[in-house]
């Protein structure tokens, strides 16, 4: 890789302390020049479904040989290296935790481990300042296998998907937006061929139900309630001018798993076709 690369920024670090600004001084200082977004520092560290969910449908927009460096919940596990993989003519540098399978569907072909250097204190910076070395590397020598060990085997895990039966579906809750609009684990292609062609009702708390899908938020009048696919993709729940999450009592919440991990739990969506 030569030029200038695009480096994105998603991470679960926020923006109200001095971290999200030292990292960029980190990639400026080994790329002078390097152009730098920031997707996100609101992530959630806790729900990799809503981290995947926005790294996923924003990395699609940014040109080829974009670098994509993704820190959530990085220290789920002590780390001495994270991983760069190739995907979709892209790159991402991540912890190994899963994160990376929640982002891209599968395992990538291409993946190098960038190590940490274990001297030092281990810390966030000290993990950056190791990504910012190996973007110079990979900025100077065009070689993605030379900046790293080669992966054969990662943490894999991967998005919660829609149960059915003949006549239904149960969805789940995986991100609710700035606006309290509910985006939920539903793409259009799997609602169509769930439906059939058929009628359907999503059934929502205190009897609401809705029967039909709305263009944008705009196809009802203010304070009522409609259905979508986003720009994502994605089944939406919105209520026109108004925050469907509150009305209605939906939201993510957390439980407390096995080996003391926190398993995320999700508010049930029910569809029905008839």
């Amino acid at each position: 890789m030569t030029g200038i690369p695009v480096v994105t920024l998603s991470t679960d670090i926020g923006t109200k302390d001095y971290l999200a600004g030292a990292i960029k001084g980190q990639l400026l200082s080994a790329v002078p020049g390097i152009v730098i977004v920031d997707i996100s520092h609101e992530l959630s560290g806790q729900n990799y479904f809503h981290a995947a969910y926005i790294c996923k449908h924003a990395f699609r927009h940014f040109p080829k040989g974009t670098i994509h460096i993704v820190i959530v919940n990085l220290y789920e596990k002590l780390p001495h290296y994270v991983l760069m993989s190739k995907f979709n003519e892209q790159y991402i540098i991540c912890p190994d935790n899963g994160i990376l399978t929640m982002i891209t569907g599968k395992q990538p072909d291409e993946i190098v481990s960038i190590q940490v250097d274990a001297s030092a204190h281990f810390g966030l910076l000290s993990c950056s300042a190791a990504i910012a070395e190996a973007i110079r590397k990979f900025n100077d020598s065009n070689s993605f296998q030379k900046i790293g060990t080669p992966v054969l085997k990662i943490m894999e895990k991967y998005p919660l998907r829609a149960t059915s039966g003949a006549d239904w579906l149960d969805c789940q809750i995986i991100f609710i937006d700035h606006f309290e609009n509910v985006v939920i684990n539903l793409t259009k292609e799997e609602f169509e061929e769930h439906r059939k062609g058929r009628n359907f009702k999503i059934e929502l708390k205190n009897n609401e139900v809705i029967k039909t899908l709305s263009d944008n938020y705009a196809s009802v009048q203010p304070g009522d309630t409609l259905a979508w696919f986003n720009s994502a993709g994605y089944l939406e729940v919105a209520v026109n001018k108004g925050k469907v999450a509150a009305l209605f009592g939906l939201e993510t919440y957390l439980s407390p798993g096995n080996n003391s991990q926190i398993q995320m739990s999700y508010r049930t969506i029910r569809i029905f076709f008839e």
